[in-house]
């Protein structure tokens, strides 16, 4: 099944402006698919089992939402829901299929409004969502009409889950490879990259943040989103064992020293558009997440803390171009 998600989009890189990618995809999916995650085989098996259903709407504008309870049967109903579940835990969303809420870890439609009035028009243009998760976001940019939208992700269990949603909406234009950034090659095809959530996970974010300059057309524009701390441009917090329980949190600077590390890449029209602390409404244990979340990581005494003192999440988006 696995083979045949990766096929049809290389017959789509074929005839696109990202044809370059064709050199080194094929290699890097043979290899992936030789070190699958042991539960692949599994997840796929259930994946088979989602019954073929004709939703009698998709709404991508306001949420993601295909079909209702009426398309099918309540037998159907409990099927459906009983084998998402198996794809838990669900992190990005949420997501409603005819009516099922999978009522994911966190409101990425939260941050979606709060990126989204500040982006340019994705319509017609090439998009790449770098460290995607599920998918969420790319099912929002594909409201906006893109020609194209590709996400990034290495991780096995999201590229099921996006597989899973996209059982009920089969559109071509949306598609998750199951790579790293530091795999892709220097395209400067995309009209329009997003990394939201990522920089902050990389040993050298500087490195990382070339790397996206990489993948976009002269003009094109980067959406990065990522954590920061007040201070000015020298502020840079490297936490030390961990970060509000994450292990693989390394640099969070300030807008200001992001800004400076944009400029000394060549970024320009570097706009700081939307800047938001992590509220507990917008990241919690839910029935289809049911581990620890930001509460667990959060000071008992001072939710404007880490549980190790150091400030709490804030999340800046910043929108630049090349």
């Amino acid at each position: 099944m696995s083979s045949e998600w990766f096929n049809s989009f290389y017959k789509i890189l074929a005839d696109s402006p990202l044809h370059k990618w064709l050199e080194v995809l094929p290699a890097q999916i043979a290899d992936w698919q030789k070190h699958q995650h042991g539960e692949f085989a599994k997840w796929q098996r259930l994946l088979a089992k989602l019954p073929h259903t004709q939703p009698s709407s998709l709404q991508l504008v306001d949420k993601v939402q295909f079909g209702c309870a009426s398309d099918i049967s309540d037998y159907q109903q409990k099927q459906i829901e009983g084998l998402l579940k198996q794809f838990m835990p669900w992190r990005k969303g949420p997501f409603y299929i005819h009516d099922i809420h999978i009522d994911t870890e966190w409101r990425s439609d939260w941050k979606w409004d709060r990126v989204s009035p500040h982006i340019s028009d994705l319509s017609g243009r090439h998009v790449l969502d770098i460290g995607c998760g599920s998918g969420y976001h790319m099912w929002r940019m594909l409201a906006q009409d893109p020609k194209l939208v590709v996400g990034v992700d290495p991780t096995a269990l999201f590229l099921i889950q996006f597989q899973a949603i996209k059982h009920f909406n089969p559109d071509p234009r949306i598609h998750l490879m199951p790579v790293g950034v530091e795999q892709l090659p220097e395209l400067r095809a995309f009209d329009t990259v997003f990394s939201m959530g990522v920089l902050y996970h990389r040993k050298s974010p500087v490195e990382f943040l070339q790397q996206l300059k990489a993948q976009l057309r002269p003009g094109g524009e980067l959406v990065l989103e990522t954590l920061v701390v007040e201070g000015d441009e020298n502020t840079v917090l490297m936490a030390g064992d961990r970060y509000a329980q994450m292990r693989n949190v390394w640099f969070l600077p300030s807008t200001a020293a992001l800004t400076v590390w944009m400029q000394r890449l060549g970024f320009k029209q570097i706009k700081l558009v939307d800047l938001d602390q992590t509220r507990l409404e917008e990241q919690r244990t839910t029935e289809w997440m049911n581990g620890q979340s930001l509460k667990d990581f959060l000071s008992p005494d001072n939710i404007n803390k880490t549980i190790e003192g150091y400030p709490a999440p804030l999340r800046a988006t910043i929108v630049a171009t090349v």
